[in-house]
């Protein structure tokens, strides 16, 4: 297998990350590549990893850098699923926070999604062990 690196960089090609995100299916992302491009420039820390020379996995976070750490996109590409990558890039991200004591995110409502993010040491918020807590969400 080709060598696995990971990097922070906000610098990313617009093919390369199109390319990542419609792989997934995050047409919400990529039906406006410019917004895509600027969430990327906007976000706090960028994470990506490269198997070779092709783009596989990024991950971004929005922050204060202080006591909330929001980890909005995760993805990998579904050629190099269950291979550790999703798990080098959030822990590469949260990384970047240690002071922090919020990291939070909101993913599909799927069992792999909830067992993946547990494996990470998070709690689903309907069961975090010192009582429930609400998450609120407005999409427009």
């Amino acid at each position: 297998m080709e060598n696995i690196a990971y990097s922070l960089t906000k610098q990313i090609e617009a093919i390369e990350l199109i390319g990542l995100y419609n792989a997934v299916g995050w047409s919400a992302y990529t039906n406006s590549p410019d917004t895509l491009l600027a969430a990327i420039q906007g976000s706090h820390t960028v994470a990506v990893v490269h198997v070779g020379n092709q783009l596989v996995g990024l991950a971004r976070s929005i922050s204060d850098g202080a006591s909330i750490c929001y980890l909005q996109d995760i993805l990998v590409h579904p050629d190099h699923h269950r291979a550790g990558i999703g798990r080098g890039l959030a822990e590469l991200i949260f990384a970047q926070y240690p002071g922090v004591r919020q990291k939070v995110l909101l993913t599909d409502d799927e069992p792999g999604q909830k067992a993946f993010y547990e494996s990470l040491g998070m709690t689903q918020a309907s069961e975090f062990p010192s009582g429930a807590m609400l998450a609120f969400v407005k999409c427009d």
